[in-house]
C-alpha cells in the first residue's frame, strides 16, 4: 500500500485530506509540525510527502532541505500544498527540490488526489 505523509497544521484540512486520501486507498501518516514531519519521514519512509510551508517548529522549506539533504530520502516526491502563491515562494520550493507546488485555494480534494497519483506514477 502506498504511504503518504501529510504535513499540515490546520486540523480541519488535515482531517479532510487524510480521510479523502485514505478512501482512495492510500495509507496515511500524519505530522502537524516540521520537526514531527522530518522524524516520521525518516523512520517510516513514506512514498510521498504532502507538505505545507507555514508550520510550527520548522517550516516546510526547512523540512524540504532536511529530507532532500538526506541520501535515503532524496528520491521521495514532495508535493507542497500551501496558501503562498508568490513566484518567489514557488521558485524557492523548486530550487530546494519540491516535485510539485499546489496552492490550496486553487484545488479541490479530488484535484489534489489526482495530482498525487500523477506524481507517484511519474516517480516510479
Amino acid at each position: 500500500m502506498t504511504k503518504i505523509l501529510i504535513v499540515e497544521d490546520e486540523p480541519m484540512l488535515h482531517k479532510a485530506l487524510a480521510e479523502f486520501l485514505a478512501e482512495d486507498g492510500f495509507q496515511i501518516m500524519s505530522a502537524f509540525d516540521g520537526e514531527e514531519a522530518v522524524a516520521l519521514a525518516k523512520s517510516k519512509k513514506p512514498d510521498l510527502v504532502l507538505l505545507d510551508i507555514i508550520l510550527p517548529k520548522k517550516d516546510g522549506y526547512e523540512v524540504l532541505d532536511e529530507l532532500k539533504g538526506d541520501e535515503k530520502m532524496q528520491k521521495i516526491p514532495i508535493v507542497l500544498l500551501t496558501n503562498l502563491e508568490s513566484v518567489e515562494n514557488i521558485q524557492k520550493a523548486f530550487d530546494k527540490g519540491a516535485t510539485t507546488y499546489l496552492v490550496k485555494s486553487n484545488y479541490k480534494l479530488e484535484d489534489i488526489a489526482k495530482k498525487i497519483k500523477e506524481v507517484l506514477k511519474n516517480s516510479k
